[in-house]
């Protein structure tokens, strides 16, 4: 903010609090000390008003939120420029050894939340330390640290993933072992740090209707023996010949997938994160897809994020999930 436009916030501020602590204190003159039961002399839709000072409980009210006022601003951003006096925010830390990002004092939204993450890496970066120097698959064997994984997907990964990890339409279930770019510990944690991009090209133009229509049907009667719905005019053979030619670059000549690429195994339903039935994998070959994993390296650190991949890697590692891969 410039200079003027500093002063001008600033007069503007404190001139409108002292113009009302002049109003309120001039009018406070002229009232008489004793109550009575003459009115001011006008009405309006038949009440009329007394001519009776205001309550010295009201009156101290607004005294009271004229010093508040003062006083925040005194402590708080407020008056252009001004930082504010605020005690501890001269430093991101009480040792006065590190600056704030921005490099400036004084109380802010963001200086607040620095200060607070500082406070909680003080007290809890030991403790993601111990878990990030041991292997994941022991970190995904300690209660407390399965604890800790899940408050952080809680906070970070439901949102897409759902609050039990099972996913939700566009976005994988994370309790199986349907991996599409692996479910290896150091690949999870891989997916995590660095995001995912998966890329299933359109191919509308190229095969034409007919042509998605009969890869569609290969490949939902190559899903565990599924059969094509009533009516439906498509040649699973034919969509077997185009898929030869076209799609096993990417999902294999089986249709298992290739992690490497982050292409699906077309083999189990379950691994279709944008449905499988015949109109959706028709929509899916039609239009393609696009899927977008953020990458967390920056948001959450190394020491996080080895304990969310612990997290994730246990809940297809569980007595309970057992071992589902073929």
């Amino acid at each position: 903010m410039t200079t003027f436009w500093s002063v001008y916030v600033t007069v503007l501020t404190l001139g409108t609090i002292f113009a009302l602590t002049w109003l309120l204190l001039s009018t406070r003159k002229g009232q008489r000390e004793e109550t009575t039961s003459e009115t001011v002399g006008h009405a309006f839709d038949g009440i009329e008003e007394y001519d009776n000072p205001l309550p010295k409980w009201w009156f101290w009210l607004f005294v009271g939120t004229i010093f508040f006022a003062l006083g925040y601003l005194a402590l708080y951003p407020g008056l252009g420029n001004w930082k504010g006096i605020l005690p501890g925010y001269a430093y991101l830390d009480n040792d006065k050894q590190a600056e704030f990002s921005d490099g400036q004092a004084g109380w802010s939204g963001v200086h607040e939340w620095e200060k607070e993450m500082a406070k909680a890496d003080a007290r809890f970066g030991p403790i993601f330390a111990k878990f990030a120097a041991m292997p994941i698959e022991e970190v995904a064997k300690d209660p407390q640290a399965l604890k800790m994984g899940g408050r952080l997907f809680a906070s970070n990964c439901s949102v897409c993933h759902g609050s039990d990890a099972k996913g939700a339409y566009g976005f994988p279930n994370l309790t199986d072992n349907d991996w599409r770019w692996g479910g290896e510990p150091e690949t999870i944690k891989a997916s995590i740090m660095n995001g995912r991009h998966g890329v299933m090209p359109a191919w509308a133009e190229v095969l034409g209707e007919q042509g998605v229509a009969d890869v569609a049907a290969f490949v939902l009667t190559n899903m565990d023996g599924r059969r094509l719905p009533e009516g439906i005019n498509a040649d699973p053979a034919k969509g077997k010949a185009i898929f030869a030619s076209s799609c096993v670059a990417c999902h294999g000549p089986e249709g298992k997938g290739t992690p490497a690429m982050g292409a699906p195994n077309l083999t189990h339903p379950q691994a279709f994160i944008y449905g499988s039935s015949f109109a959706q994998l028709q929509q899916t070959i039609r239009y393609g897809r696009q899927g977008q994993m953020p990458a967390q390296a920056q948001l959450q650190g190394n020491d996080r994020v080895h304990l969310l991949a612990a997290y994730v890697y246990s809940l297809s590692h569980t007595p309970e999930a057992g071992d589902k891969s073929e």
